[in-house]
């Protein structure tokens, strides 16, 4: 664990900045090359690209039901009952967030917006050495809630299938279709469609390297959710944190990846101490042991702070993807958070309760991006639309106005074409009015 005083802070800031910069030009070319084929060749593309990336020869594209089904009777029931438990949790938590629109009336004029679910999401799952059912979960319960009607998740084959628990896991939450095709290939085919496969709004989930930057690539013919990097949390502790909870919580993020980040911000140069020696009791035990030294030794770190405010001034400058206060009144304490995607509050509230569990969306803003944006939402799977109608006498009411602005930009389309209802109005009236003709200084004419 590497040690930073609040005075040297700036110096973790620019580790934690130099860790995220891994793409390069050659990844983006390979990436731009895979999207070009796939966009001109479609399903023959995907499969030659799958082919070659991953040593799979694909025959269709996608599950049907039945294969589906075999695969997620393999999951043990035990399992299937506690996803049903997580899938419970997660949709009650987002029934909370669906918005209906609203109305503004008044005489001669009608303002409003609408709220409607996009029609159809793509959502790549991760299924390399790991399976991943709750980042099924997670992705595709918003989307249900939001009521997208077509939920179309892509995720790497294997030859032996895809995992039972993902299978699952698309049962429960509500999938459509189930894309056995991975990479920046399958993120290509959501994005244009292929002959066997629709072309989708928006893209979320989520993924390696190749599959940020297709992601990153493709937004502008699709939405997308975030471009994610490396997982991370921060914990502001002061002394009367239990050392062995820290440590795990710690740990629990630095098992990710090599690029993973866990940082220890305190009042308490004890309880540094006393977390050390936990992290490398608790570290040897693990399974993933291997890629926990490896960012253990890069990327955790404590800052030494005089007080709260500091410490709370360290973590709103990071802004990390998971926060969580470990102090004598963490309730309090959350007062003093701007910045984070997900806040966890006391010692028995670690971050893998929000990972699996109580109904929070643990698809969240990283790389200091939680200073501007959430957590994933019913709101990445809705649209809204103004409308809005006036009548000829509110119109003509503003008619002025409007014309004023148009010309101080330039405009005389915009104004003419409220000029000619003006025109028209008092040609049927018969009576040549001031609303007859806004000059072209935005006057009233005589």
């Amino acid at each position: 664990m590497k040690r930073f005083a609040y005075n040297d802070v700036q110096a973790l800031y620019a580790l934690l900045e130099n860790r995220t910069k891994r793409s390069n030009a050659e990844i983006s070319g390979r990436v731009a090359s895979i999207i070009a084929r796939v966009a001109e060749g479609g399903d023959a593309a995907v499969r030659a690209v799958t082919e070659e990336t991953d040593g799979v020869s694909l025959g269709a594209l996608e599950l049907s039901a039945a294969e589906l089904d075999r695969l997620a009777a393999q999951t043990p029931p035990a399992l299937c009952e506690t996803m049903e438990k997580a899938a419970a949790n997660i949709r009650r938590y987002h029934e909370k967030q669906k918005s209906e629109g609203y109305e503004l009336r008044e005489p001669g004029r009608l303002l409003g917006r609408i709220v409607r679910p996009l029609r159809r999401v793509g959502v790549y799952v991760p299924g390399g050495t790991a399976a991943y059912p709750s980042t099924v979960l997670m992705n595709c319960i918003p989307a249900s809630v939001a009521g997208v009607e077509e939920i179309i998740i892509a995720t790497p084959p294997k030859r032996e299938g895809i995992s039972p628990a993902v299978a699952a896991a698309a049962k429960i939450a509500g999938v459509s279709r189930v894309v056995t095709v991975g990479g920046a290939q399958a993120v290509a085919a959501l994005a244009y469609g292929t002959e066997s496969l629709p072309q989708v709004d928006k893209i979320v989930g989520p993924g390696n390297i190749y599959v940020a930057e297709a992601k990153k690539q493709l937004f502008g013919r699709v939405d997308i959710d975030m471009i994610a990097g490396p997982s991370e949390v921060l914990i502001v502790a002061d002394d009367s944190a239990d050392a062995d909870f820290a440590a795990a919580d710690l740990l629990s993020q630095l098992e990710h990846d090599a690029f993973a980040s866990a940082i220890l911000v305190t009042t308490s140069e004890a309880l540094v101490e006393r977390v050390e020696t936990a992290l490398q009791a608790q570290a040897a035990r693990l399974s993933r042991a291997e890629i926990v030294s490896q960012s253990l030794g890069a990327y955790c770190a404590a800052v030494l702070c005089g007080d709260l405010d500091e410490a709370f001034s360290v973590a709103n400058a990071i802004a990390p993807e998971h926060l969580e206060i470990l102090t004598e009144d963490p309730l309090h304490d959350l007062s003093r958070v701007r910045n984070a995607g997900s806040v966890f509050l006391g010692a028995y509230t670690p971050e893998p309760l929000g990972d699996y569990f109580a109904g929070t969306n643990h698809v969240l803003p990283t790389n200091g991006t939680a200073r501007f944006s959430s957590p994933l939402s019913v709101d990445d799977f809705v649209k809204k639309m103004s409308y809005l109608q006036y009548d000829c006498g509110a119109l003509l009411d503003a008619a002025e106005d409007i014309v004023r602005f148009a010309e101080c930009e330039g405009l005389d389309a915009h104004a003419e074409s409220i000029r000619v209802r003006a025109r028209k109005e008092s040609s049927v009236r018969g009576e040549p009015s001031k609303r007859e003709e806004p000059s072209k200084r935005g006057e009233v004419s005589e």
